[in-house]
């Protein structure tokens, strides 16, 4: 008897070690997958942060302090000291298609840069500056992957001799995050989709969080319970439940075909999504209602509090951590939402910031969309690139709602 006890007492001390084991086993696995899968973006996004400029020799001893600065004709003066340069790296004489292909080592922003350098610097006019510029996507996958692409025999002795001459450097990218989205890979960046996803989260919010908030607070303390209440949960459990898209086909009817709203919009693509997280607040809040002990309620109710009393000066206090948490979860799943903003058109290509909620917008989820379609491989590092900031504020979203869970919560 004994025995058969001791045997099974090692038995269920076994399969306990193994339930551990396997346990230990899926967490490797998972945070293996993580590993891996963040490796993979930043090991294509790093590139990105960086961005090859090269040095040119501006001739402006023609132009004096008191020339009309916009006038000047800045492209001819880049072009023109881009060809001195290279003919200045060949004494042979070179053929006008040489020369044409030599400015695609430059960027088409090149003679803005130079506009903003001597505006902010008139002191160059008279002189000869040697000035950096922003080379095209093909020159820099070239430096930095060694990337030929289409460039002739001469360009690429041309880019090797710029390099060794010191003539070449790799900056930080800071157009990346000041820029609007373009064609050219090089200028291309995410401020406008950045700034169309805080305008349509801030839609959203205003929105549902007060709808949400007090629903679930009617639901929980106000109405009776009987068949119509059950079958309201049902009806936000089921809501939270629909596939995103199913969301957006429903803005698309709403607020376009119906309400005939501006499509691409700020409004309308926050006005979709208050559709897509108003379910999920309802649930987080009523599940942090209901975590609140019943005996807070009955002091309350001994000493004479009304219900909306209770409600208002006990229950909603004790529930804001579980509430703003909720929420916090509830922006994290919208801001990485696609499908239900490209059922309302905003797939466009849009270069500028919307100026208010009107105007044409874009979200950062939909640029990742637009740009992962672009084979250049310029595209392909600020796709990787732009995921990865994606990724970084969303994990920043749900570890702020961890820390204020922790912060705030309570254990009764």
């Amino acid at each position: 008897m004994i025995n058969n006890k001791i045997n099974n007492l090692k038995k269920r001390k076994a399969k306990e070690l193994r339930f551990k084991f396997y346990g230990k086993i899926a967490i490797a696995f998972t945070l293996t997958f993580l590993v891996i899968l963040f490796s993979l973006i930043l090991w294509r996004a790093y590139p990105a942060l960086l961005r090859s400029q090269i040095a040119l020799n501006i001739d402006l001893k023609d132009y004096q302090a008191n020339s009309d600065l916009e006038k000047l004709d800045y492209n001819l003066l880049v072009k023109k000291a881009l060809r001195d340069k290279f003919q200045e790296a060949f004494d042979q004489t070179i053929d006008q298609k040489d020369l044409i292909q030599s400015y695609q080592i430059l960027s088409r922003i090149a003679s803005f840069e130079l506009k903003e350098q001597i505006v902010q610097n008139p002191q160059f006019l008279g002189s000869s500056q040697l000035l950096w510029f922003s080379m095209s996507s093909k020159a820099d996958m070239y430096f930095k992957y060694n990337n030929y692409g289409n460039f002739s025999a001469k360009q690429l002795q041309f880019l090797r001799d710029l390099e060794d001459d010191g003539h070449v450097q790799q900056v930080f990218n800071w157009q990346f995050f000041k820029n609007a989205d373009s064609r050219e890979a090089e200028i291309a960046g995410i401020a406008v989709g950045l700034g169309g996803s805080l305008m349509v989260m801030l839609i959203f919010l205003i929105l549902a969080f007060p709808i949400a908030v007090m629903c679930a607070f009617y639901l929980e303390e106000f109405a009776k319970k009987n068949r119509l209440t059950d079958i309201i949960e049902i009806s936000i459990n089921n809501l939270a439940a629909i596939p995103s898209i199913i969301y957006g086909l429903l803005g698309l009817v709403l607020y376009l075909q119906i309400m005939h709203l501006p499509r691409s919009s700020s409004l309308v693509g926050g006005m979709t999504l208050f559709m897509l997280v108003l379910p999920v607040i309802i649930i987080a809040t009523r599940n942090t209602i209901r975590s609140i002990p019943q005996t807070i309620r009955d002091g309350a109710y001994g000493l004479g509090a009304s219900k909306l009393q209770v409600t208002l000066h006990h229950l909603l206090p004790l529930s804001i951590p579980g509430i703003m948490t909720g929420t916090i979860l509830a922006i994290s799943r919208a801001l990485g939402e696609t499908a239900p903003l490209l059922m309302i058109g905003m797939v466009a290509f849009i270069a500028d910031p919307a100026q208010n909620f009107f105007d044409p917008a874009t979200v950062l989820p939909v640029q990742i969309f637009l740009w992962s379609d672009l084979q250049e491989n310029g595209f392909i590092e600020k796709t990787a690139l732009a995921i990865l900031m994606l990724l970084m504020i969303l994990f920043l979203f749900n570890l702020t709602a961890i820390i204020l869970r922790k912060k705030f919560e309570k254990k009764w």
